[in-house]
C-alpha cells in the first residue's frame, strides 16, 4: 500500500475514530476521573476512597452478590443449551425450521411485551402457580417477591438469548471440515469421539465469543427486572444495574463513577481470562 492510499485510508477512518473517541474513550475517562474526586465542584483528589466507600456499601455488596449468582448461573446455561439445540438442529430433524424459528422470535418481540408476558405467567394468581398447584400439588409462591426471583430472571434470559446462541453455534459446526469428519468415521470414531475431539476444537472460537456475548447480555437484563419490579425490588432481583441507577438517581457521581469502574476492571478480567484460555486451546489444537 503506497502512502497515497494509507492517507487515504486514514481519511475515511478518520469520522468513526473522532466518533468513538468522543462518545467512548474520552466519557470512560471522565468517569475515571469523578471516580477519585471528593466531588464535581471541589475536585479535590481523594484517592481509593470512593472505592473503598462502595465496596464497603451494603446496598452495593447485595448488588454485586446478586449479579455474580446470577451470570455464574445464567451464563453457563446459555452456552451449553444453546450448544446442545445446535447439535440436534444439526442432525437434520423434521420440522427442524419451524422449531429454529420458534427459538429466533424472542428476539423480535419488545421489552414491553416480554415483561407483559412474564408477569401473566409468574404472577401470583398466574399460569405456573395454577399448573404447579395443579400438576405438584405445591402452594403458590409470589416468584418476583421472594427468594425464588432469580429463577424468572434466568429463565427470562434463557428465553431471550438461546436462539442467538445456537445460531452463531450451528455456523460454526457447519464450518467443521466435512474430510476430516469422514476420516475419524472410517477409522471407527464414534459421534461423541468426533463432537469432543473435532467439532469442539474447530468452535472454540465460537464457544469464547458466545460466553463474551452472553456476559454482556446477562448485564442487559436488569431492563426487563426493572420494568417487572421497580427501582427498588426483592432483594433477591436487586442488581449492579438497581444499584448505579438509584446512585445517578441521588447524583452521588463520584460513588457511580466508582462501581462502574469496578465492574468494567472485573469484566475485562473474565474476558481476559477466557481469551487466555481459548488461546491456550488453539495452541494444544495445533501441536
Amino acid at each position: 500500500m503506497g502512502r497515497k492510499d494509507k492517507i487515504r485510508s486514514w481519511l475515511f477512518l478518520t469520522p468513526s475514530l473522532l466518533g468513538v473517541m468522543a462518545f467512548f474513550i474520552a466519557p470512560f475517562f471522565v468517569v475515571i476521573y469523578y471516580s477519585v474526586v471528593n466531588n464535581p465542584v471541589q475536585h479535590e483528589f481523594v484517592g481509593f476512597s470512593n472505592y473503598v466507600r462502595v465496596a464497603s456499601n451494603e446496598a452495593h455488596q447485595l448488588a454485586a452478590f446478586n449479579t455474580i449468582r446470577f451470570s455464574v448461573t445464567a451464563v453457563p446455561l446459555a452456552v451449553l443449551l444453546s450448544l446442545v439445540i445446535a447439535v440436534i438442529m444439526e442432525a437434520k430433524l423434521p420440522y427442524r425450521s419451524f422449531f429454529r424459528s420458534c427459538l429466533l422470535s424472542p428476539l423480535m418481540v419488545p421489552v414491553a411485551s416480554i415483561v407483559l408476558i412474564w408477569q401473566v405467567l409468574f404472577h401470583y394468581n398466574g399460569l405456573v402457580n395454577e399448573s404447579l398447584e395443579v400438576l405438584f400439588h405445591m402452594s403458590k409462591i409470589d416468584w418476583l417477591k421472594s427468594s425464588h426471583g432469580q429463577i424468572v430472571i434466568v429463565l427470562l434470559f434463557l428465553w431471550k438469548n438461546l436462539g442467538y446462541n445456537m445460531i452463531l453455534f450451528m455456523a460454526a459446526l457447519s464450518s467443521v471440515p466435512a474430510d476430516l469428519i469422514e476420516v475419524a468415521r472410517i477409522e471407527g470414531a464414534g459421534k461423541g469421539k468426533i463432537f469432543f475431539s473435532i467439532k469442539l476444537r474447530y468452535i472454540s472460537a465460537t464457544i469464547l465469543f458466545v460466553t463474551v456475548m452472553s456476559i454482556l447480555n446477562s448485564f442487559k437484563v436488569f431492563r426487563e427486572t426493572y420494568l417487572m419490579t421497580g427501582e427498588y425490588p426483592y432483594d433477591s432481583l436487586y442488581l449492579l444495574q438497581h444499584f448505579m441507577n438509584n446512585t445517578f438517581v441521588s447524583l452521588d457521581y463520584q460513588k457511580l463513577s466508582a462501581a462502574a469502574v469496578m465492574m468494567f476492571l472485573v469484566i475485562m478480567v473474565l474476558v481476559g481470562i477466557m481469551f487466555v484460555t481459548e488461546d491456550r486451546f488453539d495452541r494444544d489444537m495445533e501441536e
